[in-house]
């Protein structure tokens, strides 16, 4: 039986899901090799990386967004596993984590309201919409989160996305650097602000510097998230801005 040569391969990949997935899987590898060639620096972060291929791909070859998310969904789908499986780094920490429960709540409370209200002024202060400053509001949270709080007080969820994602990558591009400018050596502490400003991408970016770094990094998101599904609409709805 002969070969299949390339042309044949990618007939049979366009018309099924499995081009979603498989393109998805390449561009993330293109992305890894890339930044191990660069010696890890987080400029090359591989989510970036991969996103511009990804980008890149779809304009040239003319595929729908959604004819590629057929298969770019299983990848999706196992955001949740991942976030569920990062319950393992933290139990071993769990020790310091009874220690550190106070300061902690502090934090994430004390940066959930900041992060939030700074892009909100910030957004303002250039002039945008009341719809847009609601779209930016939740833009340190994980996607899935993100995206119901925004739906929720008015704002536009697709916007959200974006603005979550480049959250996420210029948070994990400058964290590091940042945190050996200030001299913060601790990685919980480190792992802590990881979390609550710059969610998933921020958490991978933690897991590379250390396992204790990333448990308190995925702490951190996660409270964060549910902290800001709480906190955010009621603090919009104080300062008038929702009803």
């Amino acid at each position: 039986m002969p070969e299949p040569d390339l042309t044949t391969i990618w007939v049979y990949l366009a018309a099924t899901p499995l081009l979603g997935l498989t393109i998805t899987l390449v561009a993330y590898g293109a992305g890894y090799r890339l930044y191990t060639f660069a010696r890890f620096s987080p400029v090359l972060n591989p989510v970036v990386s991969a996103v511009a291929f990804l980008i890149g791909f779809l304009l040239l070859t003319g595929i729908p967004y959604d004819a590629y998310f057929e298969g770019g969904q299983f990848v999706h789908f196992l955001l949740g596993p991942a976030t569920v499986a990062l319950a393992v780094p933290l139990h071993q920490q769990f020790a310091k984590l009874k220690k550190l429960w106070l300061p902690i709540t502090i934090t994430l409370i004390s940066g959930v309201m900041i992060g939030a209200m700074t892009s909100v002024g910030t957004a303002r202060l250039f002039g945008a919409s009341l719809e847009t400053q609601l779209s930016i509001a939740p833009k340190s949270v994980t996607t899935p989160v993100a995206m119901g709080i925004s739906e929720q007080i008015g704002g536009l969820p697709s916007l959200t996305v974006v603005m979550v994602v480049v959250t996420g990558i210029f948070g994990a591009v400058i964290g590091t650097r940042l945190f050996d400018l200030m001299r913060i050596t601790d990685d919980s502490v480190k792992g802590i602000a990881m979390g609550i400003t710059a969610h998933g991408v921020g958490t991978a970016r933690a897991f590379q510097v250390s396992s204790e770094m990333g448990a308190f990094s995925g702490l951190a998101m996660a409270l964060s998230a549910f902290a800001t599904a709480i906190i955010l609409p009621w603090l919009l709805k104080a300062l008038g801005m929702i009803a």
